[in-house]
């Protein structure tokens, strides 16, 4: 059977980079396209602050068109959701049929993403849902397929700030608080991902300063030529 034509919802974090390779690795889409949000202030991914010149290189790397709408900040939940639509009806006009999110566990996060696509033309998709008890195995599993990331955003009231900019490895999570879930899903870190087994190659590099704002411990990660 052909894999449906998609696109992938990208927020530059690790796991809709393991998303993209379970679907490739299952043949359960064929991902033409990414899709992502950007702060058209800061010209940075919501909520992980990526900096677009990083976004560009791993789209380049993956060998994916990037998809990018941009968002005022601050952003309403109706502009958020109005500019999604005009968005999501381009892409179906294109041909692609399906969108694959890299959601876990949450269920009112898939049921909120189900109602708004319903009737876009976009059918969703999500390879790695399952319970919260799967997340330490599957942290494992990304790590194992060559999947290397940094936490770029920490919510100081689930998690130390100091945490920001370190790189999401075992010894991480071997130093995670309890409670705290090893792949972030209930808003404890957000990251980016510098390789993974679908990269043409690892993207240089270097980790810049930690500021607060918004709430938030932000790590900058910055395109290095070592």
């Amino acid at each position: 059977m052909t894999a449906p034509a998609a696109v992938l919802s990208w927020s530059s974090g690790k796991d809709c980079a393991h998303a993209l390779h379970v679907c490739r690795r299952e043949g359960i889409a064929d991902v033409r396209a990414l899709l992502t949000t950007v702060n058209e202030e800061a010209g940075r991914v919501a909520m992980h602050g990526t900096r677009r010149a990083l976004l560009d290189a791993q789209a380049a790397a993956l060998g994916l068109p990037l998809i990018a709408v941009s968002l005022p900040w601050p952003c309403s939940n109706a502009e958020y959701e109005s500019r999604m639509a005009r968005a999501t009806a381009d892409i179906a006009a294109r041909g692609l049929t399906h969108i694959v999110f890299g959601d876990l566990f949450l269920e009112d996060i898939r049921a909120y993403r189900e109602e708004k696509l319903a009737g876009s033309g976009l059918t969703p998709l999500f390879p790695l849902f399952g319970t919260p008890a799967d997340t330490p195995r599957l942290a494992q599993e990304m790590m194992a397929s060559g999947l290397r990331a940094r936490i770029v955003t920490c919510n100081p009231e689930k998690l130390d700030p100091a945490f920001a900019g370190r790189t999401w490895d075992r010894a991480l999570l071997d130093d995670l608080p309890a409670g705290v879930d090893p792949c972030g899903e209930n808003g404890e870190f957000h990251t980016v991902v510098t390789d993974s087994p679908e990269f043409a190659a690892p993207i240089p590099h270097a980790r810049g300063e930690t500021v607060m704002r918004d709430g938030f411990a932000y790590a900058d990660v910055l395109l290095s030529d070592i």
